[in-house]
C-alpha cells in the first residue's frame, strides 16, 4: 500500500496509466488491486479485456475518468492465435468442446478466403458464453453473458488481417477492428466457413487507438512501484491523443 504521506499526491492524479494484462486476471481486479493498493479515490478504464486475454489495459485516474466512452469507442488492434479444428462453448481455449474436426487440410487460400468474407461490415453475434476467472481458484468458471436479445447479431467492422503464421491446425493474426469487435466470435465464425470450427488460443491487444501496449507496464511491476514512480507512470491528460 502507498506510503500515508503520499495519499494526497495520488489523489489528485489525474490521467491515464498504461498496464499490460496478463492472462488469468479479470480487467475488474486489476483495477481493484490498483485502487487499493495505491489508495486512489477515482478510478475507471477505457474498456474491458477478458480474463483468457492479455494486454492494453487502459487505467483512467481522476477526472480523466470522463473519457472513458471516447476511449471505448476507439478502433483496436489484436494479435490472435487460433487453433482449427476445434469449437468451444467460449470461443477461447478456456471453454468446453463442442465440436472437433481434422483441418489438417484446411489449405491457406481456403483461409484466406474465409478471411476475406469476415472483412469490413459484418454481423457478429456475441459468444453466449465466458470463461471467468475465479478469485484464489485454479482455472475458470464457465457462465452465461449473453442470451435472448442480447445474443442478436449486430453490424460491426474488421478493417484488416495481417497472417503472422500460418501452420495448420494454428494461425496466427494481427486483427485491426472497430469497437465492438469479438475476436472469439471471429474465429467461432472463420471456424464455420472454413467447415472445421475454430477457436482463439492466444489473444493479445495491442493498441487501442493511439495507445500501445508497447508502452504499458506489466501489472505486476506496476503494483513493485512506489507513489512517486507510480505518479510518474501518469500520462496526463493534457498529453492524451486527440480523437
Amino acid at each position: 500500500m502507498a506510503n500515508l504521506g503520499n495519499i494526497a499526491m495520488l489523489a489528485e492524479l489525474d490521467g491515464a496509466i498504461l498496464v499490460d494484462k496478463p492472462v488469468g486476471i479479470s480487467a475488474h481486479d486489476v483495477m481493484k488491486a490498483v485502487k487499493t493498493h495505491f489508495n486512489l479515490v477515482k478510478i475507471g478504464h477505457g474498456g474491458t479485456l477478458d480474463a483468457t486475454a492479455s494486454g492494453l489495459f487502459i487505467l483512467l485516474l481522476g477526472d480523466a475518468t470522463r473519457f472513458s466512452n471516447d476511449m471505448m469507442g476507439a478502433d483496436r488492434s489484436w494479435s490472435a492465435e487460433l487453433v482449427l479444428g476445434r469449437e468451444t462453448d467460449t470461443g477461447d481455449h478456456a471453454g468446453n468442446v463442442v465440436s472437433e474436426k481434422d483441418a489438417a487440410g484446411v489449405t491457406r487460400e481456403a483461409f484466406d478466403a474465409a478471411l476475406r468474407e469476415w472483412r469490413g461490415d459484418v454481423y457478429q453475434a456475441p459468444p453466449e458464453f465466458s470463461a471467468v476467472k475465479i478469485p484464489d481458484k485454479q482455472g475458470y468458471e464457465i457462465v452465461r453473458t449473453a442470451e435472448g436479445d442480447a445474443l442478436r447479431e449486430k453490424l460491426v467492422h474488421v478493417y484488416k488481417y495481417d497472417m503472422q503464421a500460418f501452420e495448420p491446425p494454428l494461425a496466427r493474426l494481427e486483427i485491426r477492428a472497430a469497437k465492438g469487435v469479438s475476436v472469439r466470435a471471429l474465429a467461432r465464425d472463420l471456424g464455420r466457413t472454413l467447415g472445421c470450427g475454430a477457436s482463439v488460443a492466444d489473444c493479445r491487444r495491442v493498441r487501442c487507438g493511439e495507445w500501445n501496449v508497447v508502452d504499458a507496464i506489466p501489472f505486476m511491476s506496476l503494483l513493485k512501484l512506489d507513489a512517486v514512480d507510480f505518479k510518474n507512470r501518469v500520462v496526463p491528460r493534457t498529453a492524451f491523443p486527440r480523437p
